[in-house]
């Protein structure tokens, strides 16, 4: 029943992609819509409001508008969480934020992060919830989707960009809020909150008195999934009933989060006019995430050997910090799913994860090439492309060449870089962490487990996850301001390094297509793509994770 269950999810995510990537595309080239009729006349209006030109922006000006623009954003919510206290849609009486939570809130959301160093029901009012959180969780899945967009219009050798205000607006109208209306509805239907009611207090049937907290939660599920943004209306996030209901709701949950990065991938092929190579990336996403679900389902399904030790049964796998309504299969699914897709929301606590387990979602965002968010996980894919490319082009003597172009010097070190930015920003803050006294009190866990603690907390903020192991005591100055700065760079220097390549690579002649071209949509190349990821990735982190889930896994099962 388990496999089953997978197995239906996974194939109605392929079902969904493939139409849904030619319709990206469609909206990506300004190409005719069904939706046109209805949606052009809104887009005509907002230009005109807006006082938006629509004209081509090459790479400069382009980032120039994306940076600006989330600049102003990340102010204008900053001072709404300072602010939040003032009355208004608080019936709830919620205080204003603190100043370091307000700085890391804000740029977490904007980054499309959504790491939460508070909970939501107690930290912020449903204006804040409404005006800032739900706000910034479609305008930073839009910005990632048009850095996307404007990466393959790169790649398919268009000299223009497109025009970043013009793709922001398009993005909205024609897919994060249809999607989102969608969504919301069939959540409501599964018993998810819509309402600005206040909390209810109300006499249990043990005679206390409980807090029910409410709001709209149904319309910041939908673009939380959709949108690849995680964070939770609730502290317990997707598992907290109001937000994660049913299995079914389970499932909505999880396509939700899966469709658009996955269909991006076949958007990009439709571009390139090369669906095999669409299939290639495909093909290597899926085997890696494929292997990352059996290594964390069966690391869960095999229990906790000390509990068996002391008689406990563990037919039901380790179930400990997990939702009985969801189970072994439900959640290993969602935990391989959200860090996948870096999309943060959990139905589980990842901190009660087994080792082997927990080190699944800390690995694929070490990785941070599995789908990943909002077109961000396809052009880091592209980066290992390029490197695969280069280095065996040279090991066999070809001319490396990707897409027609070659890879010459300049890519190189600009792709050497973006590949080298990830680790650092993860190990280093880990380190100074580790040998700081605020960095050391945040930790809840000694010993191999508060180590993966640090790993994962820093990991989730550069891959833009969100996800928490939620063992950390981490609402300090310290943690707030250190993940804040990592959640930054972590967003903007990817974004900047890839468009510059991808101009780079547009302002190169084409060459023709030969015998001997290095070919980069077959098999062979899929077996060497994934080799180099995981050469990479497990020189720069394994002696990390060695010393995290591994050893706390060799330990537990000695």
């Amino acid at each position: 029943m388990d496999i089953l269950q997978i197995a239906i999810s996974l194939l109605l995510f392929i079902l969904i992609i493939i139409p849904l990537g030619r319709y990206l595309y469609k909206v990506s080239v300004n190409d005719k819509t069904f939706l046109d009729p209805i949606l052009n006349p809104v887009d005509k209006f907002i230009y005109r409001v807006a006082g938006i030109k629509e004209e081509e922006m090459n790479w400069k000006t382009y980032v120039l508008a994306l940076i600006a623009t989330n600049a102003v954003m990340t102010f204008i919510v900053y001072l709404i969480f300072r602010i939040q206290g003032m009355g208004l849609l608080n019936p709830n009486g919620i205080k204003p934020m603190e100043q370091s939570l307000s700085f890391n809130t804000a740029i977490s959301f904007i980054t499309n992060t959504n790491l939460q160093d508070y909970s939501g029901e107690s930290g912020l009012s449903y204006f804040s919830q409404m005006a800032a959180i739900t706000y910034l969780m479609f305008t930073s899945a839009g910005t990632g989707f048009a850095a996307a967009v404007a990466f393959i219009r790169g790649l398919s050798g268009k000299k223009g960009f497109g025009n970043f205000f013009v793709d922001l607006v398009r993005i909205h109208t024609r897919v994060l809020l249809p999607l989102s209306i969608i969504v919301t509805m069939m959540l409501v239907w599964q018993g998810v909150p819509q309402t600005l009611a206040p909390n209810l207090t109300i006499h249990t049937i043990e005679g206390k008195l409980q807090d029910i907290p409410l709001g709209p939660v149904a319309s910041l599920e939908a673009i939380k999934h959709i949108g690849t943004n995680g964070g939770g209306f609730f502290g317990a996030n997707a598992a907290h009933p109001f937000e994660n209901p049913t299995p079914l709701s389970n499932l909505i949950n999880m396509l939700s989060m899966m469709i658009l990065p996955g269909a991006l991938v076949f958007t990009l092929g439709y571009a390139l006019k090369n669906k095999k190579q669409a299939y290639t990336i495909f093909a290597t996403m899926s085997i890696l995430f494929i292997a990352s679900l059996t290594v964390c389902y069966l690391a869960e399904k095999a229990g906790n050997p000390v509990l068996v030790k002391l008689g406990l049964s563990q037919v039901m796998g380790s179930m400990e910090g997990k939702e009985v309504r969801f189970g072994i299969a439900g959640s290993s699914l969602f935990t391989t799913v959200t860090t996948a897709f870096t999309t943060g929301s959990v139905n589980n606590m990842h901190d009660t994860l087994t080792p082997l387990g927990g080190l699944i979602p800390l690995w694929q965002m070490m990785l941070n090439v599995v789908f990943g968010g909002k077109g961000v996980g396809l052009m880091n894919m592209l980066m290992y492309i390029i490197l695969t490319v280069f280095l065996c082009g040279l090991m066999v003597g070809r001319t490396p060449e990707f897409l027609g172009k070659k890879i010459e010097g300049k890519e190189m070190k600009l792709i050497a870089i973006g590949i080298l930015v990830h680790p650092f920003i993860i190990l280093i803050p880990s380190a100074i962490a580790l040998v700081t006294k605020a960095g050391l009190a945040g930790i809840s866990n000694p010993g191999f487990h508060g180590l993966t603690q640090v790993l994962y907390q820093y990991a989730s903020s550069a891959a833009n996850n969100g996800s928490g192991f939620e063992g950390m005591a981490d609402n300090t100055l310290f943690w707030n301001t250190s993940t804040g700065l990592v959640m930054f760079f972590g967003r903007y220097l990817t974004i900047i390094l890839l468009l510059t390549v991808a101009a780079s690579l547009a302002e190169k002649r084409a060459i023709p297509v030969t015998d001997s071209t290095f070919r980069t949509d077959n098999a062979m190349f899929v077996v060497m793509l994934i080799s180099i990821i995981i050469i990479v990735a497990a020189l720069t982190f394994f002696p990390a994770l060695a010393l995290g889930p591994i050893a706390e896994h060799l330990t537990l099962w000695r």
